[in-house]
């Protein structure tokens, strides 16, 4: 299993501004981009004790979550990820659903049936999605917030380099709305926060890094889930 750095920063608009004007002439907008940016929006998972947040919330380094994601609201690319964390680096599994597949899994634990789909005979579904299954048939792994923004991506080929920019970060409690075309968007951010997120395999290019180093960048631990399921419900945990 292959695991990438994945390093994260607060910026402001003119820091993405800025370093987006010295990005373009040494790496390449992301072939999806319509003008530069797409919309992401992802559902998460998390299981009845709420473990997924409980386990951000305790700064743990090895943690696992799965997401159902489209990009621009297109259907016919909706994606089940699976990403864990280990020891700072991150890994990602993906594969692709069909409409009913993912409409299936977004129904409440209660009214879905997974111990009846695993024990269908000569199942064609791939790993990941039984890996999902077996997680709902066992811990109630629910849907449990969705998160929306902006992206704008670069990538470089040489150390597989993917740097983005994430604005507009918001949060609806209401996931049985995420195939519709907009959702009630909850701001996840104060005003005119974003989050730039530098990912590679072994090794990040200097002319990449000199080009990124403003000087005055802020790391944080920042998790999109963690944070969207506190802006849309302060209430909704109990850790007691």
């Amino acid at each position: 299993m292959d695991y990438r750095v994945e390093k994260k920063y607060l910026v402001c608009e003119d820091e993405i501004a800025y370093i987006k004007t010295r990005l373009y002439s040494i790496m390449k907008i992301d072939e999806h981009s319509n003008n530069d940016t797409y919309l992401v929006r992802s559902v998460y998972f998390d299981d009845m004790d709420n473990s997924a947040y409980l386990q951000n919330e305790a700064g743990e380094d090895n943690r696992v979550k799965f997401r159902i994601r489209t990009y621009d609201n297109d259907l016919s690319h909706i994606a089940l990820e699976e990403k864990s964390k280990k020891n700072g680096y991150t890994h990602k599994e993906s594969v692709l659903l069909d409409y009913e597949t993912a409409k299936r899994l977004l129904m409440p634990s209660g009214s879905f049936d997974a111990v009846r789909f695993l024990n269908t005979p000569m199942s064609a579904d791939p790993f990941l999605l039984k890996k999902l299954y077996v997680n709902i048939g066992t811990r109630l792994l629910h849907p449990a917030v969705i998160v929306e923004y902006q992206r704008c991506a670069f990538v470089e080929k040489i150390g597989n380099v993917r740097i983005t920019f994430d604005t507009a970060i918001s949060s609806s409690r209401e996931t049985q709305f995420f195939f519709k075309d907009s959702i009630a968007p909850i701001p996840v951010m104060k005003t005119g926060q974003h989050i730039m997120e530098i990912k590679y395999d072994e090794f990040l290019p200097e002319y990449i890094k000199k080009a990124i180093d403003i000087g005055c960048l802020q790391r944080t631990a920042f998790s999109k889930y963690y944070y969207a399921m506190n802006a849309s419900s302060s209430l909704f945990y109990n850790t007691q």
